[in-house]
């Protein structure tokens, strides 16, 4: 048995399989290609949940572009502790760049209300999302912060792993999305 196996008996339920993630990757690939088609956009990763989306969505991309890394600290197991850090900083001046966040999921986008906050007084052209998952909302009160111009799926408002996204660093490299049992994080 590989850890893979036993890493899926943690999955109460394959939300997104691996051909499916690749076919919707394709498809917004074609999307981005088309709108940043001479545009040098440079593609911005919130670590480290996204590395995974974003490498694999660059490549989708026919564009010139450029990558840069940032790491953001907000949530403690998991749940969101409503204070933002920045953990890591970009290395390149955004100044009159399109910028496009890649980011693994999106919940409330209280975190990247701050990063856009923060990266929008360093004057970019311009600055979009582009995230793989973005929860459903079960209470309708409830707000989003931030626009997602981009979106993989839409997921249930449960905890997913995989395909970049974690509990406690595991799960990362599970080639699915899936929904963890409860028992592992309760």
């Amino acid at each position: 048995m590989t850890i893979i196996d036993e890493m899926k008996d943690d999955i109460k339920k394959v939300l997104y399989s691996q051909q499916q993630i690749s076919e919707r990757l394709e498809q917004l690939g074609e999307k981005l290609t088309a709108d940043y088609a001479g545009k040098n956009p440079l593609v911005l990763c919130v670590l480290k949940g996204g590395s995974v989306f974003m490498a694999d969505i660059v490549r989708s991309m026919k564009v010139q572009l450029q990558m840069d890394f940032m790491a953001v600290s907000s949530y403690s197991g998991t749940a969101t502790t409503g204070e933002v850090r920045v953990v890591k900083d970009l290395e390149s001046s955004i100044e009159g760049r399109e910028i496009l966040i890649v980011e693994d999921i999106v919940d409330t986008g209280l975190t990247l209300s701050y990063l856009i906050q923060q990266l929008s007084s360093r004057k970019p052209a311009s600055i979009n999302i582009c995230a793989l998952l973005l929860k459903k909302k079960t209470d309708p009160s409830e707000q989003r912060h931030v626009d997602v111009k981009y979106v993989g799926f839409e997921c249930p408002d449960e905890f997913v792993v995989g395909y970049g996204l974690d509990y406690n660093e595991k799960y990362r490299n599970l080639p699915y999305i899936g929904v963890l049992k409860e028992e592992v994080y309760a």
